[in-house]
Order: structure tokens, then sequence, then C-alpha cells
């Protein structure tokens, strides 16, 4: 989880959960609903990074097993918590700083969740 800073106390938020898929189109459609269409593309495509992540890695694609997101908007700024049931792991390295990191991997269709 990212957190750039922390929602305030009085947020009002809602939850969205749905089992595992990569058909995800009608969830970020609702998780867009209210952001300023010129951010659209932008957050649509960070919401999918970390989506694909939570049903492909967390989850393993297992219908199973849900994914959960929390979200808020207090004003012009929104918040989304995205929880898989997969067992997690531990990050090897920090590949922002590291300048042996290939950074080519930021323009892939894949794996740009981790940086």
């Amino acid at each position: 989880m990212v957190a750039l800073s922390p929602p305030p106390a009085n947020s009002k938020w809602s939850v969205l959960s749905f089992v595992s898929t990569l058909y995800l189109c009608p969830v970020i459609d609702q998780l867009l609903a209210e952001v300023p269409k010129i951010w659209h593309s932008e957050v649509r495509l960070g919401l999918q990074e970390a989506l694909v992540n939570a049903a492909k890695h967390g989850n393993r694609l297992d219908p199973g097993k849900k994914i959960s997101v929390r979200f808020a908007r207090t004003g012009g700024l929104f918040w989304w918590i995205i929880a898989d049931q997969g067992g997690g792991f531990i990050h090897p390295h920090d590949c922002v700083d590291d300048p042996c990191c290939d950074r080519h991997e930021l323009i892939e269709d894949c794996g740009r969740g981790l940086y």
C-alpha cells in the first residue's frame, strides 16, 4: 500500500468486494465515478495495476477468494485501499534506490506495481 497522507478521521468509507477476476472494467468504472474525468486515464491505470496484482498474484485467480476495495473521498482527495486474501510476500529490495534496477519495466504492461 502506498499512502501519501492519512485520510481524515471523519471520512465516509465505502466498500466494494468481488471475486478474483481480470474482468475489471465495471469495477474500475464504479471506483472512478466521483473522480474528475481529466484524471481518469492516470487513476484508471493505477487502479488496474493494483487490482490485477490482487487478483493474479495475491489470490492466484482463485474464484473462491475475494478482493475488497475500501474507498473514500473528502473534498478533492481520494483514497483506495485494496486487499486480497493471499498470503503476502516480503519484497527483496527497494528498486527506487537501486541504480542497477532495470527501469524499462516501468513502460511494460505488467510489473509496475512495486515501484
